[in-house]
């Protein structure tokens, strides 16, 4: 297990530190990996160069390490502490848990001592995420709460009623508030934030940036539009115009059937359908000044929704199917009106639509406080037909290697590593490779081929 967690780099789930001298930064990354969704420690290993340099006395460290972790952190947490030995070396890991809190340094206190991790860094919880901290603590999600400035009334029942009727159901209030739509307090019937942001007549009153940003680029890069507009609707005819933008602005080829021509859309429609779905679904409107974007290149499309993977949530096991809904009404109500299939089957959907048309696997990434899709048009068999000599070398390393950081390729090429990244880069914009990074300037970035390359 050591020898798999050394060729990985830093990122929201693990962490690599040379020794114990910096016990509270130890003691806060603990805290962050609780309340965020786990992760490991590795202690004893330099992470720029993962030379393993050990623990010394490594008894009487973890017995320091154990004692800081009661004393200091609220609730109490018990992580699994462990010894490994590598290389003559001793190691001590650290697997925390994510568990339901908000945990706290104790010296801090509730409110300044939380930490959560946003990429491969710790942070001190802002309010919105302290908020969401405590709703996720009392099993609400955020679009459950009444919105008790609103009435009945702020919901648009006529396109409420003939979305329902699409899929040959009728929707009451006892419904609604089944579904959560709706809920009463005090004896009065108000709407939920999740049904203002559904159906909510004035939505941009209360939620200004619930809308979606779409943009067609010339080129690869954002330098030049080709056509914008902001998408304001509610949910369910927003998801169909938001899907008829990328239909208008993607291409469409054809090929000769044995009847009849058949037309091939550029990306797979169910692939642009699920992640346009899970754009508006995950999305955290209650981030100020963020929205969904779209991002249609010559090359691929970019679905970027404001908001990471919720709480307890990593990219490896939302890309085994699991499922945690940061918005529940939405949720319910999608799932109602047939836009859900299943829970958690939408990523895999994707991957599967891209297969099927022999495109180059999708690119899912969590970016900070953002997720984002990227659907690639580039055929999988036309990625590669002539390579340059360093090219054909790197290809070969990272088949049997897996990944490589910038200074690993310096050394694989034999050149400077101003260089190798020159050349990592041309490789990234000719789609050999793609990039696993928590930011652009992420130093800890490394480098990977694209899935039908790494399977020839």
């Amino acid at each position: 297990m050591l020898e798999e967690l050394l060729v990985q780099n830093e990122g929201k789930a693990l962490e690599f530190k040379e020794n114990l001298i910096s016990l509270d930064g130890i003691i806060k990354t603990i805290v962050a990996f609780a309340n965020t969704a786990g992760g490991t420690i590795v202690i004893g290993v330099k992470d720029a160069t993962k030379e393993v340099v050990g623990v010394a006395d490594v008894l009487k460290e973890e017995e320091r390490l154990a004692c800081a972790i009661a004393d200091s952190i609220v609730p109490s947490i018990m992580p699994d502490i462990e010894i490994q030995t590598l290389r003559n070396k001793e190691i001590i890991i650290i697997h925390v848990y994510h568990a339901v809190g908000p945990y706290y340094l104790k010296s801090a206190g509730p409110e300044k001592g939380v930490y959560v991790r946003l990429g491969s860094t710790k942070r001190i919880a802002d309010t919105e995420t302290l908020h969401r901290l405590r709703l996720f603590a009392n099993n609400k999600s955020s679009d459950e709460a009444p919105y008790l400035h609103g009435s009945r009334e702020w919901l648009d029942w006529s396109v409420i009623k003939d979305e329902f009727k699409k899929v040959n159901k009728e929707i009451s209030d006892q419904k609604s508030q089944m579904l959560g739509m709706l809920v009463e307090q005090s004896g009065k019937i108000y709407p939920t934030s999740g049904g203002v942001l559904l159906f909510g007549a004035e939505k941009t009153l209360r939620y200004p940036d619930a809308i979606v940003q779409c943009a067609q680029f010339s080129g690869i890069n954002k330098v030049k539009f080709l056509d914008q507009v902001d998408i304001r609707a509610h949910m369910p005819l927003m998801i169909e115009k938001v899907i008829t933008f990328i239909e208008q602005h993607t291409k469409v080829s054809s090929t000769i059937g044995r009847m009849k021509r058949v037309d091939i859309p550029q990306y797979p429609p169910v692939a642009v359908r699920e992640a346009v779905i899970n754009a508006i679904l995950h999305a955290d409107y209650e981030m100020k000044g963020a929205s969904i974007s779209v991002a249609i290149f010559d090359d691929r499309i970019e679905i970027t929704n404001p908001g990471g993977l919720h709480f307890g949530m990593t990219l490896e096991n939302a890309l085994a199917g699991s499922s945690r809904l940061r918005n529940r009404v939405i949720g319910r109500v999608l799932r109602e009106l047939k836009f859900i299939e299943r829970w958690g089957s939408g990523l895999k959907r994707i991957q599967d639509a891209c297969e099927q048309q022999g495109l180059m696997a999708p690119w899912f990434q969590e970016l900070n406080n953002q997720f984002r899709v990227t659907l690639y048009a580039t055929k999988v068999r036309s990625v590669a037909p002539n390579l340059t000599s360093w090219e054909y070398v790197m290809i070969t390393y990272l088949k049997k290697n897996g990944q490589v950081s910038t200074k690993n390729a310096a050394e694989v090429w034999a050149v400077t590593t101003r260089t190798a990244s020159n050349r990592l880069k041309r490789m990234l914009e000719g789609r050999l490779l793609y990039k696993i990074a928590t930011s652009s300037k992420d130093p800890h970035a490394v480098f990977v081929l694209i899935k039908g390359l790494s399977e020839n």
